[in-house]
């Protein structure tokens, strides 16, 4: 792999700088957003690679569903386009898309309510051709310099890298961007792509449009919220086949946790540091019951991983219940599905033509067409 793919001490030390500024700046969002939820447009989304599992509903989609209902406008993309970066094919790109509306729509994301909007990059062409513009703002040594897609490449060991990986940060900053989005909920992880985003949106206001700027500066939505380790004690990734998903049945829940990894030390305590893949699981029923870990440890005691494990099992089981029946209710309906995409795509469009016109015109190429 070529060397300027690899993270170096400059790279840590400008994300360990950029998340600092981000989180005094989301500490500040998080305040005002129940008071003034009218301020804020979200953009928010997901790659289509299959079903979405606990590490999913547990570090993005629970903080989706809260700033719903907070009451701001949330466009959600599903980033169908770029599951081509690291695969060979797309073939299962249209039922994934569907499954992930599904676990959406599970989670409690709502678009009935006039707020939530679900589209696909594919389907909204006017998105896409802000990258022509975009482009032209970033140099070839910041997309060189971007951590995020160092890790992404290295992560999916590429030999090569395909032009649509190396400008993922400017694709993601036309999603944000074409809507007007000023609140990206994100992990630390996704904090470079931000950072470009934000950096594009004013290398184009400067530029084009200095006295009436076209477009926001995005500020990143952090979550508190722990990494979900999976049943392996590795990141819960399907690649690693670690996972619960949240469409399972509860006796295939039961099954997996089964296999859950643990330690060999029965009394059971809350040791982060010391006891990682115990404490993920104490985690886990802590998120399903509200009670703290440290209580749910002493509960237990000397129960081992056994009883800990089926505590997990039955606090999840009740805590997904009613997400797995919408999903199921749902799920027997593909046309009400249907129906919510075509719906968001023609309301992202809406948005994504005022603001390409809006581009063109800063950038005087509207020519008196429009």
């Amino acid at each position: 792999m070529e060397e300027k793919f690899l993270l170096n001490n400059d790279d840590r030390e400008r994300e360990s700088a950029t998340f600092l500024e981000s989180s005094r700046r989301s500490q500040a969002i998080w305040a005002d957003l129940p008071k003034n939820p009218q301020k804020y447009r979200v953009l928010t989304g997901e790659r289509p690679t299959g079903p979405l599992h606990i590490g999913h509903l547990f570090g993005t989609l629970s903080n989706r569903v809260k700033i719903q209902e907070l009451g701001a406008t949330t466009f959600i993309v599903i980033a169908d386009y770029q599951v081509l970066t690291d695969r060979d094919s797309a073939d299962a790109v249209g039922t994934n898309v569907h499954e992930v509306i599904l676990d959406y729509l599970a989670a409690g994301l709502d678009p009935e309510n006039g707020r939530t909007f679900f589209f696909s990059h594919s389907h909204v062409p006017e998105l896409n051709q802000l990258l022509l513009p975009f482009m032209n703002l970033v140099t070839t040594a910041e997309l060189d310099r971007n951590p995020t897609v160092k890790e992404e490449i290295r992560a999916a060991g590429l030999k090569q890298v395909n032009a649509l990986m190396y400008t993922y940060p400017i694709h993601q900053a036309a999603d944000i961007l074409f809507c007007k989005g000023n609140v990206v909920p994100v992990g630390r992880d996704q904090l470079p792509h931000l950072e470009l985003t934000r950096k594009i949106a004013r290398r184009f206001n400067d530029r084009f449009s200095p006295e009436n700027p076209v477009f926001p500066v995005p500020d990143a939505l952090l979550s508190d919220i722990p990494l979900v380790l999976g049943t392996d004690g590795q990141k819960m990734s399907k690649s690693r086949g670690n996972t619960i998903m949240i469409r399972m049945t509860p006796e295939e829940t039961a099954k997996v946790l089964k296999g859950a990894k643990t330690d060999a030390d029965r009394n059971i305590t809350y040791d982060p540091v010391n006891r990682p893949e115990v404490a993920n699981l104490l985690r886990l029923i802590s998120i399903c019951t509200g009670e703290a870990p440290e209580a749910v440890a002493a509960a237990i005691g000397d129960g081992g991983g056994g009883r800990l494990k089926a505590a997990l099992t039955e606090a999840l089981n009740a805590y997904l219940a009613p997400m797995r029946e919408r999903r199921a209710r749902h799920a027997k309906d593909p046309g009400y599905v249907k129906d919510v995409l075509r719906r968001g795509v023609a309301r992202a469009r809406e948005e994504a033509v005022a603001t390409l016109e809006q581009v063109r015109k800063a950038m005087n190429m509207d020519h008196g067409l429009h």
